[in-house]
């Protein structure tokens, strides 16, 4: 029969459609309200899994997220996913799953041999064993680990799936759609604040749609849909299904993932597959409800082993039987309502264990037509790989006594869910009459509400989330009245703790994912791994894909038992986000493959492209290379020629890709002094200057010219490739180390368009644009000079006479907007002067023959001294760098420092990386004296020419040595020269 463990009646499903599934090759059915687990279920799999370390066959635990054994892969090919529970895999029609961490098959696992060796493999095996010998480390050991290591396959191929982020802000986040979270969010959106509700199933209501019983004059499920109904109606209250908060940050911030298309076989078209929330909220009420226990007892991992909580879930909500004879196995009063719904759902009940000596159950055993066993506990689990025979239990008495059984409804308490309350540090605090951890120190403005506050009774978890929800809306500064709970029949919920049961038999689980059994736990004792996070990570415990949900109390427990302290006094392991695995595609957003970083055009770029640009990746922007013209047979030629009419006329380039840093404030030029080996407070205003940064350990950073355009307001540039990491250097300075200074900045790289003009007629040229009466020659507007002015009628500008190229030069600068048609009306205007655009590769060239050091000298590994800017280094103040500058390796004279080279014979060219080897000594990494930079052939001079590192570089002008290559297999003879080539007095850049 088609889904032999389907109940004829009752649960949340749509028993009128039918979906299809598979699991591991055969074909099942299922219902729209399923789950994979309840699905797998209702067709009667047992065995869903293989544990990790001893790969004993594992069935389902749990109904939810916590769930350590049912870990499948969804999908196949590019959408395969690895890792996921299928407690929370809604069912969808066609939905593939495979069983993981198995081999050749799940039934017969050849790797369940590591069962046999578990005295081998115990607490701290991979510390003891993988130590010796070393040389068995690359070979043996790091191959096998690897090879062992991990859970599932990932898709090989590109993810199809695209991901969103958004940012959303409310006054009331309620976190969780349990009967707690429901009437706080009722309490909230009635009084007319911003409220947003998520919850991470696909249905709201939490542990009321697995009750039977009433709420109000309506059943729990009912009750549930009818507040769903009236929070959708409100204006003010937005609903995140499929939603898991993940984590708490500063400043009421919240991280949370959507699953929009998880439930569907292809997200629907134009529709992310998930998304990641920021939601930032005035207030907070947690209602995370709680996680129940499993009890440790000999080989309480068999399939058909369940939390009795999650036997209510499947019975209630799905419909499904687990099993056809039950033994309930609990130390609280929830064993009561198991017994109850099992009987009503004709699912034979053998007996109720319960662990505490008084019959508190005595009533519920006889309604459900059981007997109890108290001061009883169940020893061992008897079963195989398919499922349960029986359970072996020692009575009060001291006897043992097997219950046939195919279930075994297990709960051992609850622990709230306070996660999301430790991750901004807080640690939650030990309550021995809830046996339980609760809530301690709070995030600012959060609240907790029902069991995540450990409250366990319905009319309690109703009644605390409504106030909550009112206290937060009212602190938002919305009153709405109180909240009047509906009523429902008042219930036990006494608990007795009990960390383990000894003898039986058979390994007792804590870990189940991890298996780690109590004698682990013991073993980490003996070895002194008594604290809490050093028990975790040398037993594995609590570091699996479900991070200790159902283990870490446990754990604690046993722990403070064995030490015989309290376990106030073990102390819980921090939790920090996420709750529950996000995935990596949901953070990254829409920023991978070509949008991991958006190229970035510059305002002249369609021009560019008109005039057949050769365009090259700069960092994050496309630039123009250079700008090919008919008849020319490479790029040398172009080059060549931009050069040459550069240095003979007039060139133009788009410099807008300079990081652009806007800085004003009464200690702007102080600012600047701290930031920079040079001085800013003498420069006069309408003047630039060029500038150094180090970083704090010495060496340089970046470079750039920085104008002052009023007492108070400065503009820096930086270069292309770390604009973003000074303005991030500057921020740190700012708020971490001189926050008393009176300084604000923020980046306007993009809100510029510049451009640098530069040849002997560039001063022609931009007379032709300045509007009057400014005056740009030599005399009014001297090198070095800045100005706000205006240009082509009005447009608002800034001139800069500045130079990179050592010609007489300006950097021209616009509004963004209007950087395309400067260009054109530049070049329209400089026809008649010779104009030519040039782009990358000229201007390197360029600098190379003035000797300007760029981003190959700038490596993160030279200082100022070794770049030939020693003497910019101010000894009158202080200055990020300065000390650790002076330590005697980075002032060492011997140091490679900047200087010119050219080939010996003139018609050899130069290679960058080539490695500087003096005459006659063999080419090796001893001999070797440094190395070459930046090369560049100048058409200026007629032949190659380069920029190089060498040991004590100025002392060896007229030097010859070998440049020596090995990745290209050439050796050149080289002479050592003067780093500036072309026009060293810098005549040209000053006329």
């Amino acid at each position: 029969m088609s889904q032999p463990f389907r109940l004829p009646a009752g649960g949340q499903i749509d028993r009128a459609a039918t979906l299809g599934f598979r699991f591991d090759g055969r074909e099942y059915q299922g219902h729209p309200g399923d789950t994979l687990a309840s699905a797998l279920l209702a067709n009667g799999v047992g065995l869903t899994g293989r544990s990790f370390k001893y790969h004993r066959p594992r069935g389902i635990l749990s109904a939810g997220a916590e769930e350590p054994n049912a870990l499948v892969e969804l999908r196949r090919g590019a959408r395969r996913e690895p890792n996921s529970r299928a407690t929370m895999v809604e069912l969808f029609d066609g939905l593939d799953a495979q069983s993981q961490n198995r081999w050749p098959s799940l039934g017969f696992d050849l790797m369940a041999v590591n069962g046999l060796l578990s005295p081998v493999f115990a607490a701290g095996f991979y510390y003891k064993t993988f130590m010796w010998p070393a040389r068995f480390w690359e070979k043996v050991y790091e191959p096998l680990i690897r090879r062992a290591a991990g859970l599932g396959r990932a898709a090989t191929e590109p993810d199809p799936d695209h991901y969103e982020k958004a940012t959303i802000h409310c006054d009331v986040l309620v976190v969780g759609a349990g009967p707690a979270g429901l009437a706080a969010a009722l309490a909230a959106g009635r009084s007319g604040a911003r409220v947003i509700l998520c919850d991470e199933g696909f249905r709201l209501g939490g542990s009321l749609l697995s009750e039977r019983r009433a709420v109000g004059d309506q059943a729990a499920p009912g009750w549930a849909a009818a507040a769903e109904a009236e929070l959708a109606a409100l204006p003010e209250v937005r609903l995140l299904r499929r939603t898991t908060a993940f984590g708490v940050f500063d400043h009421g911030t919240y991280g949370a993932v959507e699953r929009v298309g998880d439930h569907l076989a292809v997200p629907e078209p134009h529709a992310p597959r998930q998304r990641l929330w920021r939601i930032v909220a005035k207030r907070c009420v947690l209602a995370a409800g709680s996680l129940e226990r499993p009890l440790v007892f000999g080989d309480n991992d068999r399939p058909g082993v369940m939390l009795a909580g999650a036997v209510r879930t499947y019975l209630n909500r799905h419909a499904v039987a687990p099993g056809r004879r039950a033994v309930i196995f609990a130390n609280n009063d929830a064993a009561g309502a198991v017994a109850a719904d099992l009987a009503a759902s004709g699912v034979a009940v053998e007996a109720i264990v319960d662990a505490r000596p008084e019959a508190q159950l005595d009533r519920a055993a006889r309604d459900a037509g059981t007997r109890l066993l108290a001061g009883a506990v169940v020893t061992r689990a008897v079963g195989g790989a398919r499922g349960l025979h029986a359970a072996e239990v020692r009575d009060a008495a001291g006897r043992t006594v097997t219950l046939p059984c195919d279930l075994l409804a297990m709960s051992g308490g609850f622990s709230p869910n306070v996660h999301l309350t430790s991750h901004l540090g807080g640690r939650p605090a030990w309550n021995p009459g809830l046996a339980a951890f609760v809530p301690g120190d709070l995030p600012p403005g959060m609240a907790v509400a029902g069991s995540a506050a450990g409250v366990f009774d319905l009319a309690g978890c109703l009644s605390g989330g409504g106030k909550a929800g009112v206290e937060s809306a009212r602190d938002c500064g919305y009153d709405g009245g109180a909240f009047d709970p509906p009523a429902v029949a008042a219930e036990s919920t006494g608990v007795s703790a009990l960390w383990r049961v000894k003898g039986g038999g058979g390994k007792r689980f804590v870990d189940f994912q991890n298996d780690v059994t109590d004698k682990d736990i013991e073993l980490a004792e003996r070895e002194g791994f008594r604290a809490v996070e050093h028990l975790k990570r040398y037993t594995t415990l609590g570091m699996a894909t479900d991070q200790g949900k159902t283990s870490n109390v446990n754990a604690i427990g046993i722990m403070a038992e064995i030490t015989a302290r309290d376990i106030d006094a073990v102390g819980s392991t921090r939790f920090r986000p996420p709750y529950t695995p996000v995935s990596l595609g949901a953070f990254a957003g829409h920023a991978r493959g070509r949008d991991f970083r958006p190229t970035r055009l510059t305002p002249s770029h369609d021009w560019a492209a008109e005039q057949g640009a050769v365009f090259v990746e700069a960092g994050a922007w496309l630039r123009a290379q250079y700008f090919p013209r008919p008849g020319e047979k490479d790029w040398l030629e172009t080059v060549n020629r931009e050069v040459r009419r550069t240095r003979s006329a007039v060139g133009i380039c788009d410099v807008s890709t300079l990081g652009k840093i806007d800085l004003q404030g009464a200690d702007a030029a102080e600012f600047l002094n701290r930031l920079y080996i040079n001085g800013w407070s003498t420069l006069a205003v309408g003047r630039a200057r060029y500038g150094l940064m180090l970083r704090e350990d010495g060496i340089v950073m970046d470079d750039g010219t920085t104008s002052r355009l009023a007492d108070d307001r400065f503009l820096v540039t930086t270069t292309t490739a770390n604009a973003a990491k000074v303005m991030q250097h500057m921020e740190f300075c700012h708020q971490c180390l001189w926050p008393e200074l009176d300084v604000q900045f923020t980046s306007v790289s993009d809100q510029w368009a510049q451009f640098s003009v530069a040849g002997p007629r560039a001063r022609d040229l931009l007379s032709r644009i300045v509007d009057p009466p400014f005056d740009i020659g030599n005399a009014a507007f001297p090198y070095l000079g800045a100005a706000e002015l205006t240009v082509c009628g009005g447009v608002t500008a800034r001139l800069f006479r500045i130079s990179f190229s050592g010609e007489l030069a300006y950097e021209v600068a616009v509004p963004a907007r209007y950087g395309d048609a400067l260009v054109r009306r530049l070049m329209e205007t400089g026809k008649d002067l010779g104009i030519t655009p040039y782009g990358t590769e000229a201007l390197g060239v360029m600098r190379v023959e003035k000797g300007h050091v760029a981003g190959n000298e700038l490596n993160g590994q030279t200082t100022a001294a070794d770049l030939g800017l020693g003497r910019m280094m101010s000894t009158k103040k202080d200055y990020i760098g300065r000390v650790l500058a002076g330590r005697p390796g980075l002032a060492d004279p011997a140091r490679p420092s900047v200087i010119g080279f050219r080939p010996v014979d003139r018609s050899r060219r130069l290679r960058a990386g080539a490695h500087f080897i003096a005459d006659g000594a063999a080419a090796t990494t001893e001999n070797d004296q440094g190395f070459m930079t930046s090369v560049a052939f100048s058409p200026m001079l007629g032949h190659w020419i380069g920029l190089g590192l060498l040991a004590r570089g100025a002392e060896r002008i007229g030097e010859t040595l070998r440049a020596c290559d090995p990745v290209r297999g050439e050796e050149i003879a080289v002479e050592v020269v003067s780093a500036v080539f072309y026009d060293p007095d810098g005549e040209r850049l000053r006329v």
